[in-house]
């Protein structure tokens, strides 16, 4: 494979050099570029320049031209770097052709999804495709015809055959993106690892409940909570939102859309870390359980012996076994609560009302901070949240 020009950026992970990559945005700018000239030269060019928002410039090898019926379209494959991505090693089309109107209409074709939803960057009936690669997919356009000396309206749709089948593993169904995936990237380079992906797909989702009416948003940090929330709180699983690792950052979106309720539900592994201020529960971000734990126990009655063992333990179900023998895990998991209550509603500075519940699949729900009960209490009567 010939160079990109991506092969010098790359990030370091646990002293681990990870290569960048470029986005499906990058990917259909170039294809739309290489097609634009193809249609007003006459000759598909064989490397497209590219240059990202993030200031990284790109040459990057065009694929599969083909002229049929007015219209030229090229390709180029997706290169995700370092990072696992579903959509890495795909092929991005795009296919130009003039039109008697000015300027440029872009549009999606095969493999790229449509909005059914509101609260999506793009109007409903709209192609997925973002806002940044709408505009980088325009400037390249207008770059051909500035090369080529032409000032012919276009039109570009934008295409990924393989589409259809990857949409199924990423959040766009969730979303009401159905056909396809989104076309994406804000900077247009692919940061391995980059956090910023999965926050943005969570705010996505967060912006389109409470664009659909939503007042009281259900978060949870994964499988674990979503699971108890469905067979154990009776909450409808379609009307809640997986927020990873990222608690605080998920809070902070909360109270920018507008949203007066939160409720968060969550193994103690993850929350007990709440209770310590840590709103990014990821093990890198800092871990703190079994210092958080023996705090609690000790606050609860518990003596420095079972302080010492609960510092040994690895796992938080043989700490809540060591105070549930000792007879204290009831007021230890209370004080937790009131701690984990000060640090939620410190982070939302009281704009809105946040309830926690915090369980452990042996031991049930161990606490529940705010309006949380109280909320729980309304499923039970009325079936709904």
């Amino acid at each position: 494979m010939r160079e990109t020009g991506i092969e010098a950026y790359y990030t370091l992970k646990d002293g681990k050099k990870l290569r960048f990559g470029y986005t499906t945005g990058t990917c259909a700018a170039a294809a739309a570029k290489a097609a634009t000239v193809f249609l007003l030269s006459g000759r598909a060019p064989e490397t497209v320049h590219i240059r990202t928002p993030k200031g990284i410039e790109l040459d990057l090898e065009v694929l599969e031209p083909s002229f049929s019926d007015g219209a030229a379209s090229c390709a180029i494959r997706k290169d995700s770097g370092d990072d696992p991505d579903v959509t890495n090693g795909i092929l991005v089309y795009a296919k130009v052709r003039s039109r008697r109107d000015p300027g440029i209409r872009i549009d999606g074709g095969t493999g790229v999804g449509r909005v059914t939803k509101p609260g999506l960057r793009e109007p409903v009936g709209e192609a997925a495709i973002n806002p940044v690669p709408r505009e980088m997919i325009r400037k390249a356009a207008e770059e051909a015809l500035d090369e080529c000396g032409e000032t012919t309206g276009l039109e570009i749709i934008i295409s990924v055959p393989d589409g259809v089948e990857i949409a199924k593993k990423t959040f766009n169904p969730r979303l009401g993106i159905v056909g396809g995936i989104s076309i994406l990237g804000t900077s247009g380079i692919v940061e391995p690892m980059s956090e910023e992906a999965m926050v943005e797909s969570i705010e996505l989702e967060i912006r389109q409940k409470r664009a659909l009416g939503e007042t009281r948003l259900i978060i949870s940090p994964g499988n674990y909570g979503a699971d108890f929330a469905k067979d154990v709180c009776r909450l409808d699983e379609s009307r809640l939102v997986k927020c990873s690792n990222y608690i605080g950052r998920t809070l902070d979106m909360a109270v920018s859309e507008g949203y007066p309720e939160v409720l968060l539900i969550g193994q103690i592994g993850k929350l007990v870390k709440l209770s310590g201020g840590i709103m990014n529960t990821h093990s890198r971000e800092g871990d703190g359980r079994a210092e958080l734990m023996a705090a609690w126990a000790v606050r609860a009655g518990g003596d420095a012996e079972l302080a010492r063992e609960i510092m040994d333990c690895v796992m938080t179900e043989e700490m809540l076994r060591l105070m549930h023998e000792r007879g204290i895990l009831e007021r230890a998991m209370e004080i937790m609560g009131e701690r984990i209550d000060y640090y939620v509603r410190h982070r939302v500075k009281d704009q809105i009302r946040v309830g926690v519940v915090v369980f452990h699949e042996n031991y049930g729900m161990l606490c529940a901070t705010g309006p949380a009960k109280e909320w729980l209490e309304e499923v039970k009567t009325a079936g709904t949240v």
